[in-house]
């Protein structure tokens, strides 16, 4: 039955499709955006983690590995997702629910794409593995269909997105430390004002759709930005612990408390005014927030 099915939704592949197009909508496929900062996020627990001596081989395998596992999730959620993708304007394009790539060839890339990472962090260590794993079946079996049915899918979304945080911790460190814990909570409070923002962007669009996104589901404006504010707010706290449980030096604080408040900025500006262009300028804020972060952590590792 699976196989007939994958037959006929091939013939609704696009005709004509060039090599440059099928490269294009696999590289959609991996959210590439999205495999980034979640790349980002273990170099960071990486570089936390790591003593003086530095092993390229071990961070090699830790990011190729982070990212074959967040590329093969991220496939696998257009395969579940697909039907509902259909339903809304700003994904009905994506390749899947647009015909241009058939659901069974999609699975198949997905589990491979996943089945790579988990081989590579399997040479590092077995907390590695089970961290990366967690991550995968968290984000699809939990966040993805909650995302239909409650507003706190974003809160338990937080878990798998700030897990690769840890993860990298752990794969130099082989252990969860306190450092570990530090960090995937920051990732945790970064993620509300990042998805709430883009969540009230595009919250006509999720309501066609059917998700449960806070900005659909309350009318309230006022509740969505109190919310962005405050986890931004709590970032920039949790965001001083490494260096008082010195994991950094002051070099990594001097750095880290200015894209803290750059980034409470435009979250208090949110709170008095509710338009597409401030929930736009929290979301860029947000993306940049995470480098800068990497930057931070590594030019205290360098000259502290």
């Amino acid at each position: 039955m699976i196989l007939s099915d994958d037959v006929s939704e091939l013939r609704l592949l696009r005709p004509g499709s060039g090599p440059l197009t099928t490269f294009h909508d696999y590289w959609e496929l991996i959210k590439p955006e999205i495999t980034f900062q979640v790349v980002l996020a273990a170099l960071a627990g990486f570089v936390l983690g790591m003593n003086s001596e530095f092993d390229s081989l071990l961070m090699g395998l830790t990011l190729s590995g982070t990212a074959l596992c967040s590329a093969g999730g991220a496939v696998l959620n257009h395969y579940i997702e697909r039907h509902n993708d259909a339903l809304m304007r700003r994904t009905a394009q994506r390749p899947l629910p647009a015909g241009r790539i058939a659901p069974g060839i999609a699975l198949a890339f997905g589990l491979s794409l996943i089945g790579g990472g988990l081989a590579m962090l399997w040479l590092i260590n077995l907390i590695t593995v089970i961290l990366a794993a967690i991550t995968i079946v968290l984000y699809l079996f939990a966040y993805t269909p909650l995302k239909r049915h409650t507003t706190y899918n974003t809160l338990i979304g937080t878990i798998p997105g700030a897990l690769p945080a840890l993860g990298g911790y752990t794969a130099v460190t082989g252990s969860l430390g306190t450092g570990g814990w530090i960090l995937f909570g920051m990732f945790a409070l970064w993620q509300i004002p990042h998805f709430l923002s883009l969540a009230w962007m595009y919250r006509k669009d999720y309501a066609r759709g059917g998700l449960a996104m806070l900005p659909c589901r309350n009318q309230n404006s006022t509740a969505t930005s109190h919310r962005i504010l405050i986890y931004s707010i709590l970032l920039v706290i949790v965001s001083t612990l490494p260096t008082i449980f010195e994991y950094t030096g002051w070099l990594y604080m001097a750095m880290i408390i200015p894209a803290g408040l750059w980034f409470i900025w435009p979250s208090a500006g949110f709170c008095h005014r509710q338009t597409s262009q401030q929930a736009r300028r929290i979301l860029l804020t947000s993306i940049a927030y995470v480098p800068v972060l990497v930057v931070a952590l590594i030019v205290d590792h360098l000259f502290s």
